[in-house]
């Protein structure tokens, strides 16, 4: 190599803590509003159940659908660029919804907000993966994972908070400067990545799969108030089934496809996909339920409330490290489907909550889910790349993510669903009902959570992570999986 050759560009320390940041804040407004839910339901706007649902879920399902072709853009085209559109849509998005005088331009915002999200997560990733030298990439790896964990404890207190002190609007208006104060600091303080790639987005296929959730989504949602029956449900049902259908056929035909159907030949990528979708289903319906039970029930102020859910980050704080020693001696499988097993566990337990339950007991509950979470999530993660090719662990990686929002996504729908048939949604006026719709809500959540379990632990091999990264292909491996995926595995 030429003495005179460039060398490549490395991220300061403070360029680190600014991708942090926006990892941080895309991840907590995947939360902020949940705490938000009562206000919105008393709010001008007078959304319907189904309209609070969707203002929760056009976030989620707009991120999860373009996660996988936005960290393929960023790949082909800058991932700084990407980076920068992203808090550029962020924006946007949080002003749509902090001006919106109809549920419709609220929803809409939100969307916005979610596809700049899609274009966060994965530049933030592939910047740190291939700006910081090999030495300090795992530690740059757990900062990012360490940022992405937060996010949602900083979603709730910052929507508490943003409640407590000002009204909805508040939260979205905040929003605005700080992704721009987020774009100032990574345009000065971040270097261009030198590699680009010619990885194609396959828009057909992206657009293919968002129809798809938002048909299925739709469906779920509008079950209640227009009957199961009814021909607008059944369309939804039967146009998700035909999309979905569309695009496995465009997965087994393109060339590049955005996900090729051939990887879920394999038991243990079908029961890792299932079962960390299945963990945030299970984990997004108690969020969905949680604000609106410690309000309502408790007469929590949305302040406190928002700090109240704090016992839920323990267990994911400190459980991994004991379910990475216990898979390497007894498998995946009895860690996968035991940290799923409790989290369906404590999910029985919230639903025992009603107005009379201390905070202290609920605390407990809490805990017992968030052990469960902790548990299992690392372990499902490994049983996703474990069940792939070395060459296509980056896949692995961008599945594990969108499995995890898209069962976020259903999460909120089917737990909305449930307390809108039951309680009438949202308000003030439905609190003498909430806590019996809860209750019958997360039961229902729990046991399509353990049923899901079943088919988890038949599916996984139960070979130690020392397999799971041998299959990885190591740090080459893991280096190519974060330029497409921007999702750590």
């Amino acid at each position: 190599m030429s003495p005179y050759a460039q060398k490549p560009p490395r991220l300061t320390l403070a360029a680190q803590y600014a991708l942090c940041a926006c990892v941080l804040v895309a991840q907590g407004m995947v939360a902020a509003v949940n705490l938000l839910i009562p206000q919105l339901a008393a709010s001008a706007l007078h959304p319907s159940a189904s309209e609070l649902l969707w203002s929760v879920d056009a976030y989620v399902i707009v991120f999860a659908g373009l996660l996988i072709p936005a960290g393929a853009l960023g790949d082909r085209f800058g991932r700084k660029g990407a980076l920068l559109a992203g808090l550029g849509l962020f924006a946007a998005g949080a002003a749509v919804s902090a001006l919106a005088t109809v549920p419709a331009v609220l929803i809409a915002g939100r969307g916005v907000c979610g596809a700049g999200a899609a274009l966060i997560m994965p530049a933030t990733m592939s910047l740190l993966i291939t700006l910081t030298p090999p030495a300090r990439r795992s530690q740059a790896l757990a900062t990012w994972t360490l940022a992405a964990g937060l996010g949602g404890l900083a979603g709730n207190v910052g929507g508490g908070l943003a409640g407590q002190f000002s009204t909805w609007r508040a939260l979205f208006w905040a929003m605005v400067p700080l992704a721009a104060l987020l774009a100032l600091a990574v345009a000065r303080l971040t270097p261009r990545s030198p590699e680009r790639s010619d990885t194609a987005p396959d828009p057909l296929g992206s657009l293919l799969l968002v129809a798809a959730l938002t048909a299925l989504v739709y469906g779920i949602i509008e079950g209640p108030p227009q009957g199961w029956g009814s021909a607008r449900v059944l369309t939804a049902f039967g146009l998700g089934a035909v999309l979905l259908t569309a695009f496995t056929v465009h997965g087994l035909r393109a060339a590049r496809p955005l996900l090729d159907p051939r990887i879920f030949a394999s038991p243990v990528v079908r029961a890792g996909t299932l079962g960390i979708a299945t963990a945030f289903f299970g984990l997004f319906a108690l969020f969905y339920v949680n604000s609106q039970y410690l309000q309502y029930v408790k007469g929590f102020p949305v302040g406190l409330a928002g700090v109240a859910i704090v016992p839920l980050t323990v267990g994911m704080a400190v459980m991994p490290k004991f379910g990475a020693r216990w898979q390497d001696r007894y498998g995946i499988r009895p860690v996968a489907g035991g940290g799923l097993a409790i989290i369906g566990l404590g999910l029985l337990l919230v639903s025992t909550a009603d107005g009379s339950t201390p905070y202290a007991l609920y605390a407990v509950y809490l805990l017992v889910i968030s052990a469960g979470t902790g548990l299992c999530a690392p372990a499902l993660t490994v049983a996703v790349v474990a069940g792939l090719p070395a060459h296509r662990s980056g896949l692995g990686s961008g599945l594990n993510t969108a499995a995890r929002e898209i069962g976020a996504a259903l999460g909120v729908a089917v737990v909305g669903t449930v307390l809108a048939s039951r309680a009438g949604g949202a308000g003030a006026a439905h609190a003498a009902a909430f806590a019996p719709a809860m209750s019958y809500g997360l039961r229902v959540v729990a046991a399509v959570l353990l049923v899901a379990t079943v088919f988890v632990v038949l599916g996984t091999s139960g070979r130690p992570r020392g397999a799971a990264e041998e299959a990885g292909g190591g740090d080459g491996a893991e280096a190519g999986s974060v330029t497409r995926t921007g999702v750590s595995t």
